[in-house]
């Protein structure tokens, strides 16, 4: 789905339970105890550091780090760097290749995968469009990968939406969010989601169009879901998010979103609502086309959402791309990480 107001559609499907192996460590020689524990981006860079002796890492229930481990010397490290140590049976190499095989042979629409630290495998979503040819290509794919594929079904039907923040209006028709407000040096721009640059340059503040916002928008989508539009007017460009209570919260900068993280997401057409990080590096095939890198959150949302802030206290996230359900029933969203769309237009945070 495209911008539009329109609801969403309901569905229904069926899910497919994996089989776990996954254990806790739970005796190690005696060492001195850390100084400190472990920052979520301190155990991130351990997992990735570990390399094939890790399936990653996740905030557990309590905020403390998890780091996943293949074995005692492996574990041994992550206590010393102030993170729990959990034992896994598959290691990055592997969950890489299942990905890989999912990629080659199974970008169906209404799918979508990642990789879950905490259950140690590649989560495979399916919507309700995802039936009879379709969804055996998809299962056949992960009976092939002998466990380390789940198979899960998605509430509602994977689509692109429309608008987050404050809301901006298309030329021509069409609603989407402004998402943050960036600069280079003295000009200023504000990015949203591509999906809603790759329909027009020029966007309005208000519905009649008749207060010019921005012009010039160019973007990337699909493979990446982010845009960036050059304000018209500087002072527009304010460094703060819509919170839709009569308050805004100040954004001081831009972070890398990690799993099991508390998050919020600010929207024109469903306000305020909060959630938590599912998953990073997600590959979602939508209608439209497939976009890798995302974050899976359960953070709700509807049209008129899509290019809308996501983030953590006052550090900037991403931008609403995706997802399935509503903010009635709940549902999924995805969002573009905005550290890549900093990265790529040379932007800071306004």
């Amino acid at each position: 789905m495209r911008l539009s107001g329109s609801p969403l559609r309901r569905a229904t499907a069926l899910s497919v339970a994996g089989a776990l192996v996954v254990g806790v460590l739970t005796s190690s020689p005696a060492q001195a105890a850390p100084a400190a524990p472990a920052s979520p981006d301190r155990a991130t860079a351990l997992a990735a550091a570990l390399g094939d002796r890790s399936g990653g890492a996740y905030a557990g229930a309590d905020g403390a780090m998890v780091v996943t481990v293949t074995d005692d010397a492996a574990a041994r490290k992550v206590r010393a760097a102030g993170a729990t140590p959990k034992l896994v049976t598959r290691g990055a190499d592997d969950l890489a290749r299942a990905t890989a095989a999912l990629d080659s042979a199974a970008r169906v629409p209404g799918t979508a995968w990642w990789t879950d630290p905490a259950t140690n495998q590649v989560v495979v979503s399916v919507d309700s469009t995802v039936t009879g040819a379709k969804l055996e290509r998809v299962e056949a794919v992960a009976e092939r990968l002998d466990g380390t594929v789940r198979i899960q079904r998605e509430s509602g039907t994977l689509s692109t939406r429309a608008a987050g923040g404050a809301a901006i209006y298309a030329e021509g028709g069409g609603r989407c969010s402004l998402g943050f407000n960036v600069r280079s040096g003295d000009t200023h721009y504000f990015l949203t989601a591509g999906h809603c640059t790759d329909i027009t340059a020029n966007w309005y503040a208000d519905s009649g169009q008749s207060s010019l916002l921005g012009t010039g928008g160019t973007g990337s989508f699909p493979g990446d879901d982010y845009g960036i539009v050059r304000h018209t007017d500087p002072a527009a460009a304010d460094g703060s998010v819509t919170l839709y209570d009569g308050t805004t919260r100040d954004i001081t900068g831009a972070a890398d979103a990690f799993v099991g993280q508390s998050v919020q997401r600010s929207g024109s057409t469903t306000g305020l609502h909060g959630g938590a990080v599912e998953a990073t590096d997600a590959t979602v095939n939508y209608a439209e086309g497939s976009v890798s890198g995302l974050i899976r959150t359960t953070v709700c949302a509807e049209p008129g959402d899509s290019g809308g802030a996501l983030f953590s206290g006052s550090t900037a996230l991403g931008l609403t791309s995706g997802g399935s359900g509503n903010c009635s029933s709940g549902g999924t969203t995805y969002f573009q990480p905005v550290t890549e769309a900093l990265s790529v237009y040379g932007v800071e945070i306004v």
